[in-house]
């Protein structure tokens, strides 16, 4: 029994870690924290595994790492956050660094709201089901999100040109 539950939780790992660590990514715009904060959710995940394995596990791992990343940000709330691009990025295309630069620049909240929505494809009760807020809000924060991102990326096209 112990055996399959294992088994089981490993094919799980080996399907969601990339996703998980992508968000994670597309959230903090760090590498190293990105791995960080999937591993501590796939741990968490695993803890729960029993009871976890019989809904939806993704979604579950989901809600912890959005919830970890809430509590990181909470907690570091005082720190500068840089322009540098990862060490090693996982994307080399510069409309995707130009992306997370810009992700970079808004709210946590919004940051969040807007790689649910709109990376994870998330409907706005999944995403407010995940990060535990109303969808009142959901929408409010990807709406002002979205128009933070729209600023930062126009602004980089016309300086480029």
């Amino acid at each position: 029994m112990r055996q399959s539950r294992e088994e089981e939780f490993a094919a799980f790992f080996d399907a969601a870690s990339p996703r998980l660590l992508s968000v994670a990514w597309l959230l903090t715009g760090q590498q190293q924290a990105a791995e960080d904060l999937a591993q501590e959710a796939l741990a968490r995940t695993y803890a729960r595994w029993g009871t976890v394995r019989t809904g939806n596990p993704m979604a579950f791992a989901r809600r912890v790492l959005a919830n970890l990343h809430t509590d990181r940000w909470r907690k570091h709330r005082r720190e500068v956050l840089t322009e540098e691009t990862p060490e090693v990025g996982r994307m080399h295309d510069p409309r995707t660094v130009d992306l997370v630069r810009a992700l970079r620049t808004l709210a946590p909240r919004e940051r969040e709201c807007v790689v649910l929505r709109h990376y994870l494809d998330l409907s706005e009760k999944q995403t407010a089901e995940t990060l535990g807020i109303g969808v009142g809000s959901v929408k409010s924060y990807t709406m002002h999100g979205l128009r933070g991102l729209r600023a930062q990326l126009s602004e980089g096209e016309q300086t480029r040109v």
